[in-house]
């Protein structure tokens, strides 16, 4: 390598490699040596090796906010080679909410659009899983994260006490640990929902629900499953610092 070739190559390196402090992004950091931590993620991890059960079905449940957005110009329709065009400006439109639940057993999931995402509107959306989608179902294994809303006392707060208890008795909670969210099968199905229908901008609550819909019944159409194959032995070599020490 002639001398001026090696310097250029060293030094782009060197500016790879140079810290810049003024960029950041977010992660989830799991705790080192959390007990709490791997108990959480082996109970999890436990729940995704069971078989097929109609009686019991697995259900990982999450959420996502929504900004709503509207064109403020009509948009440019496509045309031969070149694509929709649209202005950059736009207007807000307030906010709504997306709970998403997905069996992973049977590749099936639905998509529950609401204005909001308080303790209510979870004891809504438990209802409708329990009396609409599995009522028939002696108990709904229920794989979600560990936010403030997700409580049986969500269901007290939003319903009669004996209702409130019939719909607790039918669940059987499992929550994943702080800061390992990624654990939710759910938050997958999330992400492919963000990609591939929440791109555009959707004025309204109706639009996102015709939007969401649509991704559903295409999505449960073709059957499509996560192919998970992370289990507790895995994760005891692979994040095995997560692991406290016995003594």
């Amino acid at each position: 390598m002639a001398p001026s070739s090696r310097m250029n190559w060293c030094g782009a390196r060197s500016k790879k490699n140079e810290l810049k402090p003024h960029l950041k992004e977010q992660w989830c950091i799991p705790p080192k040596q959390s007990a709490a931590f791997v108990w959480h993620m082996e109970d999890v991890l436990d729940v995704y090796t069971r078989p097929y059960d109609p009686r019991r079905p697995q259900i990982c449940l999450d959420e996502r906010p929504v900004q709503l957005l509207a064109d403020v110009r009509a948009p440019l329709p496509a045309s031969p080679g070149i694509p929709r065009r649209e202005d950059y400006e736009y207007e807000r439109r307030g906010m709504a909410n997306l709970f998403l639940w997905y069996e992973p057993l049977r590749a099936k999931r639905h998509v529950l659009p609401t204005e909001r995402r308080t303790m209510v509107d979870w004891a809504h959306c438990i209802k409708d899983l329990v009396d609409v989608h599995y009522p028939d179902a002696e108990r709904i294994v229920l794989v979600m994260d560990n936010l403030n809303t997700h409580s049986p006392a969500s269901l007290y707060q939003a319903f009669e006490p004996a209702e409130a208890k019939r719909l607790t008795d039918k669940l059987e909670i499992h929550y994943t640990p702080a800061h390992g969210s990624w654990l939710d099968m759910a938050e997958v199905e999330i992400a492919v929902l963000s990609s591939q229908c929440l791109g555009q901008r959707i004025p309204d609550l109706e639009t996102l629900r015709a939007e969401v819909a649509a991704w559903e019944a295409q999505r449960n159409r073709t059957a499509t499953r996560i192919d998970w194959r992370f289990t507790a032995q895995d994760a005891r070599i692979k994040l095995k610092r997560l692991y406290p020490v016995s003594s």
